[in-house]
């Protein structure tokens, strides 16, 4: 019965709660010692009735009417304490458990983070985090108070008189089975809601994200259609899901009702019969009022707990994801490493010299992204030396990014081994591999600060003059000039005040900043012009040091004066060498290369890239 309602998975987040173990505590004493007040105040009402009114003494009557009001008083401070150390354990609660989910996240994998989408981890940690923060707050200051008034005033009309008392004890059951039957309904239903709302985000987040394109085309019609669809889905399924909870009232008023029926006819035969005074009977039906409005706040109560065991319960499901892969303990300097036998693919700057750092060995991989599904990378083999430049090209959806994204170890091998400095990329921490490395994606992504902010990311102790050698090295010191700033100009949220190639030759710049023993460009100079191109390409070859750099590219002109070309065709290698090399012997190259070049400008475009 626990599996079926969620609680298992709901009850593992709690452990964030336990850092406010004296609010979760305090919280609910308070209310309880505000329910035991207002539990006092029917038989004060009672003895008003029978005493002071009965007998027409006046200073009776004040004075009980003193009584009610210090009652309400100290009920309400300590209302007002609960709610304070009940809010305090909530927010505290959520606060950690967002950064408990955010960190978690971060240590998934790309193939992990590609699965589960991007819609669903924002709605788990934004709507989902909300909805359980609601239901702790919630818990802590009804759940034990709600229980309390409702089993105290059974219990307390015991002491005023058994035979009516004998009524609560029928209603109490046939409202407890509604209210956990219908909690019991409603869980899967609220839990399918929130994988609906997964949906709309999706559908939203992809509408907002890719606005552009949709109005160039004219598809805005088409795409409120699909959100029209997905929000009706969502909808109705609210709507099924609303109804299943909006039976709680209805049905609680009406077992309430019927009981405060039996009451009166029960309590009227006992006054009539010199059994009960009139003020018990009143008590009575007090207590039975209370019940009510408690079964009202419980209902309530447990609609919101459902959805938040509910969002717990997909929350605890991330958590569930074991992390994306496991770091190695190698800290470190790297052991020289051991020449390599594929001597065709291997190209040094040092004269014949194979130095272990700086150098790059696939062995034989292969790689998969999803258990089951088609290998993404076939039995690729070849090793760069340190100071090489290999280039990486290919017709779209090659492979050329899954390539040089197993480098930095962001996915894992399905078969053979990824070397960095001699070593298995598995054997390093992902902290040590990845400062070895320098990374642009193909998407040029900019963070909210000043292009100073953005820079330091790759090295945080840069000084000026090292910030504006990678700016120059990137040819992105002109326009950073003409900033009425400088380096302190400010960048909106992912760049959107800055161009295109703006945003690549910055993007650039930052991976130059932490002068990395390995540079991969992952076709980032898309955005720039021929001679710009060019110039970067210039400036990264004549940069002071031995820098292993990788350039994955769609244009053949880009990779003329790669040590090493590597050609891939849907996962696999077509053809290796050089530029002059695979233009002679790799048709797949040559389809490439041709189809940008015509054959007459070939020597022109050689002589442009020489100069």
């Amino acid at each position: 019965m626990i599996k079926s309602t969620g609680w298992e998975k709901m009850k593992k987040l709690l452990i964030y709660l336990r850092d406010y173990k004296k609010e979760s505590i305090l919280g609910p004493l308070f209310k309880l010692l505000e329910a035991s007040f207002e539990l006092i105040v029917p038989l004060v009402v009672a003895a008003m009735i029978d005493t002071g009114i009965g007998s027409g003494n006046r200073g009776y009557i004040w004075r009980q009417c003193v009584v009610m009001a210090a009652l309400g008083l100290i009920g309400l401070v300590c209302a007002v304490t609960a709610q304070y150390f009940a809010a305090k354990a909530a927010v505290g609660f959520a606060t950690k458990l967002r950064h408990g989910l955010f960190a978690h996240i971060q240590s998934l994998s790309f193939s992990q983070m590609d699965r589960e989408g991007t819609s669903t981890l924002i709605t788990r940690m934004t709507s989902d985090i909300n909805q359980v923060q609601s239901g702790v707050n919630l818990v802590l200051r009804l759940f034990l108070r709600s229980p309390f008034i409702v089993f105290g005033a059974m219990i307390m009309a015991f002491t005023v008189d058994v035979k009516a008392a004998l009524i609560f004890v029928v209603v109490i059951p046939v409202l407890s089975v509604i209210v956990f039957g219908i909690m019991l309904v409603s869980i899967p239903l609220f839990k399918k809601v929130q994988g609906r709302l997964d949906g709309v985000m999706g559908i939203t987040r992809e509408n907002l994200t890719g606005v552009r394109v949709i109005r160039a085309f004219g598809e805005e019609e088409h795409e409120t259609g699909k959100f029209d669809a997905e929000t009706d889905a969502l909808k109705h399924m609210q709507t099924f899901a609303g109804k299943i909870s909006a039976l709680m009232n209805p049905l609680t008023y009406v077992v309430i009702n019927a009981g405060l029926v039996a009451l009166i006819y029960v309590g009227a035969l006992q006054v009539e019969a010199g059994i009960l005074s009139q003020g018990q009977v009143i008590a009575l039906v007090n207590y039975m009022s209370q019940i009510l409005v408690e079964l009202v706040k419980l209902a309530n109560l447990i609609i919101t707990v459902t959805k938040a065991v509910a969002c717990g319960n997909r929350i605890q499901t991330i958590f569930e994801i074991p992390a994306g892969m496991e770091a190695g303990a190698l800290t470190g300097e790297p052991a020289a490493g051991k020449k390599s036998g594929a001597a065709e693919s291997s190209v040094s700057k040092e004269s014949g010299t194979d130095s272990a750092r700086g150098t790059v060995e696939f062995d034989h991989v292969s790689l998969r992204y999803h258990k089951g599904g088609e290998e993404a990378l076939t039995d690729i083999h070849f090793k760069a030396a340190r100071g090489a430049t290999i280039g990486v090209i290919g017709g779209t959806g090659s492979g050329k990014s899954s390539l040089v994204n197993l480098i930095p170890r962001f996915y894992d091998v399905e078969k053979g081994s990824v070397k960095v400095d001699g070593r298995d990329v598995r054997e390093y921490s992902l902290s040590e591999l990845r400062d070895k490395i320098g990374i642009v994606m193909q998407k040029a992504v900019l963070f909210q600060g000043t292009i100073r902010d953005n820079l330091l990311w790759g090295n945080e102790n840069a000084g000026d003059e090292e910030l504006w050698q990678a700016l120059r090295t990137a040819q992105a010191e002109e326009f950073v000039l003409q900033k009425k700033d400088g380096l302190d100009e400010r960048i909106e949220q992912e760049g959107r005040n800055l161009s295109g190639g703006q945003k690549q030759r910055l993007s650039i710049a930052r991976a130059l900043v932490k002068k990395p023993e390995i540079l991969i460009l992952d076709d980032s100079a898309s955005a720039l012009d021929y001679a710009t191109d060019a110039a970067l390409r210039k400036s990264i070859r004549e940069m002071p040091g031995e820098t292993t750099v990788f350039i994955v590219s769609q244009r053949a002109s880009s990779l003329l004066h790669a040590d090493l070309i590597i050609v891939l065709d849907d996962g696999e290698v077509a053809g290796m060498g050089t530029h002059k090399e695979l233009l002679e012997n790799c048709e797949v190259y040559q389809e490439i290369y041709y189809s940008q070049f015509e054959r007459s400008e070939e020597e022109a475009a050689q002589n442009a890239e020489r100069r």
